[in-house]
């Protein structure tokens, strides 16, 4: 391998085109040409003196030496943004950018994070993912962003995870439904109704399922649905009841009642992700600790479960402001 003819901008077309997965859409990305892009790939392979890359059905995947070489790149390149970031506001680093990416049904907290930090930082650019558990699962296992948030959190290796608010997932019914006029409702009584469900593999499904099956519970009329907000509208629509979060209910909800079901809420935990095997940009460092500061300000306090000390603790002398 010569490392001489290694230059930054090989590293870079070589990032984009594993992250597109094809050549013409890294092209496009970068404003150059096909053939550019693959010149440049054929210069990057003699450099390292191996094959790079494999055409797979319709997308490339990486060798083995492609994929050291990877994750040297986003090593080296994200070092440099560091670096970048710090010339820009050496003490505080106030400028720079990280990408978070987060399961649906957590679109309805990050915001209520996102935006005071946005204030006080309003140099930070933030790019937000949003997508169902598998989606997002994938994206982790690609390394596409800086930060994750679960609430069932992958049992994957390099994930890291600390929880930071509460999660609790209540059974729902229209105001006029029957269940609705009692004082105490049984499980039973909840699962005679028509469930309103998410898509199997939803985090939510998930920890519904677990608890049924811990509890020797099955369901019996079920109808399933793509969206929380779906199911919602549904269930005041007297199509059935549901077990959703907490935090998918607007904070007035004339047309919808928690039902005081037995043995619920059923617990769970917003959690930050990381992967312990990649850079996280001061950025990211950044908002972490911000949450971690001030977290009991923005989020009601029955929600707060603030245990991101076991992330920070890897980033204990990250400068503070606001």
């Amino acid at each position: 391998m010569n490392i001489r003819h290694l230059t930054f901008r090989l590293l870079q077309v070589y990032v984009t085109v594993v992250r597109c997965g094809s050549i013409s859409e890294a092209a496009r990305q970068l404003h150059l040409t096909q053939p550019t892009v693959s010149q440049q790939l054929k210069r990057l392979r003699e450099a390292v003196g191996s094959p790079l890359l494999e055409q797979h059905a319709q997308r490339l995947t990486m060798t083995a030496t492609g994929q050291a070489l990877y994750q040297a790149s986003r090593d080296v390149l994200g070092r440099f943004d560091d670096f970048a970031d710090q010339l820009s506001d050496l003490q505080y680093g106030s400028k720079g950018r990280f990408s978070i990416a987060l399961v649906n049904t957590a679109q309805y907290v990050l915001p209520r994070l996102l935006g005071p930090f946005s204030q006080a930082f309003p140099d930070v650019d933030v790019t937000v993912h949003i997508g169902n558990r598998r989606q997002v699962l994938a994206r982790f296992e690609r390394q596409e962003d800086d930060l994750y948030v679960f609430s069932h959190p992958p049992a994957l290796a390099h994930a890291v995870a600390s929880r930071f608010m509460r999660n609790p997932l209540v059974a729902i019914a229209a105001a006029d439904h029957s269940l609705a006029q009692q004082k105490a409702v049984t499980m039973e009584q909840l699962l005679s109704e028509r469930l309103l469900l998410r898509e199997p593999g939803s985090a939510t499904r998930m920890l519904l399922d677990s608890w049924l099956q811990e509890h020797g519970l099955t369901m019996q009329k079920t109808l399933q649905m793509a969206s929380n907000e779906a199911i919602r509208v549904s269930v005041a629509a007297n199509m059935g009841v549901a077990v959703l979060s907490e935090h998918v209910l607007p904070n007035e909800h004339p047309d919808l009642v928690v039902l005081p079901v037995q043995g619920l809420p059923i617990e769970s935990h917003w959690q930050f992700i990381v992967r312990n095997d990649q850079r996280l940009p001061q950025s990211a460092q950044r908002f972490l600790h911000y949450v971690h500061e001030h977290l009991t300000q923005w989020i009601e306090p029955r929600f707060v479960c603030n245990e991101l000390d076991t992330l920070l603790n890897a980033y204990p002398t990250f400068p503070l402001r606001g």
